[in-house]
């Protein structure tokens, strides 16, 4: 059961700064499902990094040229991108651009700087 109230005002939550030009906002979260999105200036670079959740990324905004596992893509708004439990994964933005990244089970280091 989450703490969290079930409606969520982007407005309200602050951003973290993750690299230069990349920065993020956890913007709902229960148990076991999180949403976040992850905003890029052109050129910015999101790392080739794994984890052991499982992810769903909808690319809301912009261009980017996407890294998942062996296989490279160029992805627009409207596309998504799925990087299975420990699969390298990164982007670099073609343009400035959103990224909304839902992850399960939860990224509870992102908590951590909010908690």
């Amino acid at each position: 059961m989450s703490d969290q109230h079930p409606f969520i005002s982007a407005h309200e939550i602050g951003w973290e700064v993750m690299a230069h030009g990349v920065k993020r906002q956890v913007l709902g979260h229960g148990s076991d499902l999180m949403v976040v999105r992850v905003e890029f200036e052109k050129d910015a670079i999101g790392s080739i990094h794994q984890h052991p959740h499982r992810q769903a990324t909808f690319v809301a905004l912009g261009r980017f040229f996407v890294t998942v596992g062996d296989e490279q893509r160029e992805l627009s708004a409207g596309d998504t991108f799925y990087a299975e439990s420990d699969q390298p994964h990164g982007v670099r933005a073609l343009e400035r651009g959103t990224l909304i990244d839902v992850f399960t089970p939860i990224r509870q280091e992102f908590l951590s700087p909010v908690a």
